[in-house]
């Protein structure tokens, strides 16, 4: 499975390249090794960032072969569907911060495995979409789900109900990626804003993160006693004395991550 995700390591940030050619579609092998990988980065504590990545400037990835959806096997329809949903829900609850550098076509688990990201960077090639239904399927590692939070549902709707495609600058327009970059620039970009993670606390990442998200799936009301519960929790951590100590002698901080 390394052949087909390939994994590096820069400094504190982790780079995971897809290399599955011609058009880095997943299996179930990769998606759990996926999970594993994104499973054992949260137990780094050198580890603060992650990027995902392609080689090819035509395919970020087209997510899975339809090849092998063409049986009448449920068990093994299920299987696949399962290892998609649990690989990108484990990249969803990465601890760090997570960025797609979007090349080329991400297409159906392609584009899904992007949404389970913190962050996306697209080239200006890069086109986007959601088409199972177009072949009789849905989308099922989450997009139905991340998709419409991050855009609304309108133009959720339009992507997966219609099939509509979205290119590059349509995408950073409806807030579907956060940056367009020329072509061959979206690693480039991607590693520059894993950088910017360096300066962060990763402990205070980690904890603001389980706040944003918590808006998902719960009320303002229980997310303000979470968040002051979890500002007193960081007077528990190294990370937390370095930070305040490095600001006040005004040195750069040596974080801990714990």
């Amino acid at each position: 499975m390394s052949e087909l995700l390939k994994l590096e390591k820069r400094g504190h940030t982790a780079v995971i390249t897809f290399n599955n050619p011609p058009a880095n579609t997943w299996t179930t092998e990769s998606l759990k090794y996926l999970k594993q990988i994104v499973e054992e980065l949260n137990d780094d504590k050198d580890n603060f960032a992650l990027v995902l990545t392609s080689e090819s400037e035509k395919f970020f990835s087209a997510g899975a072969d339809l090849n092998d959806f063409n049986h009448d096997d449920k068990g093994r329809a299920f299987e696949f569907c399962a290892a998609f949903g649990e690989g990108f829900e484990a990249l969803t609850n990465y601890r760090g911060v997570s960025i797609a550098a979007i090349t080329g076509f991400a297409m159906g688990g392609g584009l899904e495995v992007a949404l389970a990201c913190d962050i996306r960077v697209a080239e200006e090639q890069s086109q986007m979409a959601l088409p199972e239904a177009s072949v009789g399927l849905l989308p099922c590692g989450m997009g139905s789900q991340h998709l419409a939070w991050l855009i609304g549902e309108g133009w959720a709707k339009r992507m997966i109900l219609l099939g509509e495609r979205v290119k590059a600058a349509k995408a950073e327009q409806i807030g579907l990626v956060q940056e367009v970059v020329p072509t061959g620039q979206a690693f480039e970009k991607a590693l520059q804003l894993a950088g910017k993670v360096e300066g962060q606390s990763p402990t205070s990442v980690r904890y603001c993160k389980q706040l944003i998200m918590a808006a998902r799936d719960g009320s303002m009301t229980d997310a303000l006693a979470k968040e002051r519960e979890l500002f007193v929790k960081l007077w528990d951590t190294e990370d937390q004395k370095e930070g305040v100590a490095a600001f006040v002698e005004k040195r750069k901080p040596e974080w801990k991550n714990c």
